[in-house]
């Protein structure tokens, strides 16, 4: 991991050595965390995962349902309260004990309707 601090220097962390990265509003505001797991079901989209840290901390979140937008170091996760200063939590893999998804959040994947052709339409060239 690489972040550049104040300074204006990139400063090299490997992911060994951390527990997550915070992605805040604003730096000023440090406040934590206010809820680290959901009252109720969530509405948005995606994984809602329960994450258990080699500390034993709890952390449950939203992922998303793309297996595209994983990678091999960590996760991405939304953490449960949007309102808060934390967006987006960075997590290593070396950093978790255990990942569970505790539920797959989403619309139907009902196929809609084929509209009915306008006969109106004139066919070209024998379609």
């Amino acid at each position: 991991l690489e972040l550049l601090n104040t300074a204006g220097n990139v400063v090299g962390i490997d992911l060994k050595d951390i527990k997550g990265v915070y992605f805040v509003r604003e730096f000023a505001d440090s406040d934590t965390l206010s809820r680290k797991t959901f009252a109720n079901r969530p509405r948005t989209e995606g994984l809602w995962v329960r994450l258990r840290f080699k500390d034993n901390e709890v952390l449950e979140g939203m992922m998303p349902n793309d297996l595209s937008q994983t990678t091999a170091d960590g996760f991405l996760i939304n953490p449960p309260d949007l309102r808060s200063n934390t967006q987006r939590i960075f997590v290593p893999r070396s950093a978790l004990d255990s990942l569970t998804v505790l539920a797959v959040i989403g619309g139907t994947n009902r196929r809609r309707k084929a509209a009915a052709e306008d006969v109106r339409q004139v066919q070209l060239f024998g379609e």
